[in-house]
């Protein structure tokens, strides 16, 4: 049974190319993200089949973020899918309406705080508030979690931190920007391997493109794996 800490992110154009991706991983991996990037491209469904068919976890990525109305019936509607994870942004009445769209459901809600691909230069232009990013995150974290977040989305250098917040106890840390050591960094800005940022606090890992671009993503997956295993 392989670890699920690993969410591996599926950010490939289609549900076809998605597929073929999770049946090269196999057993390696049971859990992926699935993102705004492959809603066009057949997102959903490959998230059903996932599911349904293949016994897989599924964390939709969409970042929905609107007036609390419709966040609500937006949660609603996918909540029937039977998915495991899905998040909206931290913003404390999106939290909140997503939360109303979700109940009855299993489904968790989980808040994004400051993207990781941002730094502050990016933030002083889309005119957030000064400070440095990991208050900001912290902040978010916390507000997010009194308005009733499942847990948060936030870079690994911010996990430790949030996970000393009191509000965050019970609640999950999922970090993206997770590369294996030697990894390409891409467009993430704030970055950690996998072991440090289980170890600084997060219950779950998001890593994509150090798996999808390798000439073997289940070795890939595995290797990622035996990492997770020796924390």
């Amino acid at each position: 049974m392989s670890d699920d800490r690993l969410i591996v992110a599926l950010d490939v154009p289609n549900a076809l190319q998605g597929l073929k991706l999770a049946e090269q991983i196999g057993d390696a991996v049971s859990f992926y993200k699935i993102g705004l990037g492959m809603l066009t491209g057949g997102g959903l469904a490959l998230a059903n089949e996932l599911k349904q068919e293949h016994g897989k976890k599924i964390f939709l990525d969409m970042k929905l973020f609107d007036i609390g109305a419709t966040v609500e019936n937006a949660v609603r509607g996918l909540a029937q899918y039977d998915l495991d994870f899905l998040t909206v942004h931290g913003d404390p009445y999106v939290v909140k309406a997503a939360k109303e769209g979700a109940a009855g459901k299993d489904l968790k809600i989980l808040a994004v705080t400051i993207l990781t691909s941002l730094d502050r230069q990016d933030l002083d232009g889309a005119l957030i508030k000064d400070g440095e990013i990991k208050d900001l995150v912290q902040e978010r974290a916390g507000r997010a979690f009194e308005s009733g977040a499942d847990g948060v989305i936030a870079s690994p250098q911010e996990a430790a931190l949030i996970r000393a917040l009191p509000e965050a106890k019970g609640r999950l840390i999922v970090t993206p920007g997770v590369r294996p050591t030697g990894a390409a960094l891409g467009d993430q800005k704030r970055v950690a391997t996998p072991s440090s940022a289980i170890s600084d606090g997060a219950d779950h890992i998001v890593v994509g493109r150090p798996v999808w671009t390798a000439d073997s993503p289940k070795a890939a997956a595995e290797a990622i794996q035996a990492e997770l295993a020796n924390i």
